[in-house]
């Protein structure tokens, strides 16, 4: 394939052959006999975007899940209401996301017995960590004394009793080939090689075009209620010398503090991670610094969720909440990431809120964390093993490319997924706006 009047982002207009591999980058190419011309018209071509935390078969399953999340539902007789509605699943279960407190407070057995259908319920919290399920489905998954049917979701000792599909990763897959993304990091705990291996299968049959990065067995979720220094030290010494990084979900000062802690006292290694990192005070600035550590953040989530902060957070803690800015400037590798489904898909919305903060109300939540427009999409362009390096269109590099139909500085402008005109993935193209 031959891409003709490309423009980088540095400015300069190419054209560019490819096969699996770029095989060439030139000021003018001619066409080869029989090969495919795509004219990219002077829009901007950067390499495939890289969402470094997303969580796939969640993705999936969203898609024919019930949505419960604050604006769609407002009072428990609304969540009645759209539970019992609901279409019961071919696993015989009514599944819902996006649930905050805010909706009808907070959620427990008794509470889904009193308003959902008698049938299998489980509820997911929008942070995605937390599972509510009602009697008939802590019996479906053998907890029926379970106190509350609150559980956890990287929890296996009731996940294992659960369904597995794949069904819906292939519209997910298409979805993001929209946005220009050829690669996700799978940031869901606990996947096994059989998940491995079924997403290696799915790429094989194209049902799947991005290359996907597994981080587990590296990801540890953890919870403020159950913080174990010692426990989570020797957790990281025993990966480390296993030659492996570590992931840890932060989204609470009290969950970093310890974070931190424990990877001063195990020793932290070149690609540790730290998930999230929701909130972080100034005091961790520097220590995230001296470890060294990768933040992989999602500031989308101020413009999904920023009115809720105002109500929920305290004024004086707003400067905290999903950092750039502070990050870069104390010298601490950042990326960037959607966390879909909990977060939106779109890498593009994901860059505008790393750039403007502003809420769905159109208020500005911590503006001096904004960054600029090319640094946010740089903060995409990592490969998964360097996420907070950006890649560059060189020959000998994979064919994954994002097209753009504007020029760079129109499309740093806009910074929005309306601008993909085309996707190419292994070479292939896989989008194309029509």
């Amino acid at each position: 394939m031959l891409i003709q009047r490309a423009v980088l982002l540095d400015g300069r207009t190419v054209d560019i052959r490819l096969g699996r591999r770029l095989e060439a980058v030139a000021d003018s190419l001619e066409p080869m006999h029989g090969e495919d011309v795509f004219d990219a018209a002077g829009g901007t071509v950067v390499p495939g975007l890289h969402d470094h935390h997303v969580h796939l078969r969640s993705a999936a399953a969203a898609l024919t899940s019930v949505r419960v999340a604050p604006g769609e539902v407002r009072s428990r007789d609304a969540l009645r209401a759209v539970l019992a509605q609901a279409a019961v699943g071919e696993d015989g279960w009514i599944r819902a996301v996006g649930y905050h407190e805010a909706v009808a407070g907070p959620l427990d057995r008794t509470v889904l017995d009193e308003v959902s259908p008698n049938v299998p319920v489980r509820v997911q919290h929008r942070s995605g960590v937390l599972w509510t399920l009602n009697s008939a489905g802590l019996t479906a998954v053998g907890l029926p004394g379970h106190p509350d049917g609150r559980l956890r979701s990287a929890d296996p000792s009731w996940t294992h009793s659960l369904q597995r599909s794949d069904a819906g990763l292939g519209e997910v897959s298409r979805r993001l080939s929209a946005f220009g993304v050829t690669g996700v990091t799978d940031a869901t705990p606990n996947l096994t090689v059989e998940d491995v291996m079924d997403f290696a299968e799915a790429r094989r049959h194209c049902e799947l075009r991005q290359r996907v990065e597994i981080l587990a067995p590296a990801k540890r979720i953890l919870h403020d209620d159950d913080l174990n220094l010692d426990a989570l030290a020797d957790w990281i010494a025993a990966r480390h010398r296993q030659g492996g990084i570590v992931a840890l979900h932060c989204v609470t000062a009290m969950q970093l503090v310890v974070a931190i802690a424990a990877l001063r006292q195990a020793g932290a290694r070149a690609g540790d991670r730290i998930e999230h990192g929701a909130v972080i005070p100034d005091d961790c600035l520097s220590d995230l610094r001296d470890l060294g550590v990768l933040v992989v953040t999602q500031p989308n989530f101020v413009a999904e969720r920023g009115d809720q902060y105002f109500t929920d957070v305290s004024a004086d803690e707003h400067c905290q909440l999903w950092r750039v800015a502070s990050l870069c400037g104390a010298q601490i590798p950042v990326a960037l990431s959607t966390d879909m489904p909990f977060g939106d898909a779109d890498p593009w919305a994901a860059m505008r809120a790393a750039v403007h903060r502003r809420t769905p109300a159109g208020r500005v939540l911590g503006a001096e964390e904004s960054i600029y427009a090319a640094t946010a999409l740089g903060m995409f362009l990592g490969a998964p093993q360097k996420p907070d390096v950006p890649r560059e269109l060189a020959v000998g590099t994979p064919a994954d490319l994002c097209v753009l139909s504007a020029p760079p500085r129109d499309a740093l402008a806009a910074l929005d997924a309306s601008l993909v005109a085309a996707t190419v993935y292994d070479g292939a193209m896989v989008y194309e706006k029509r």
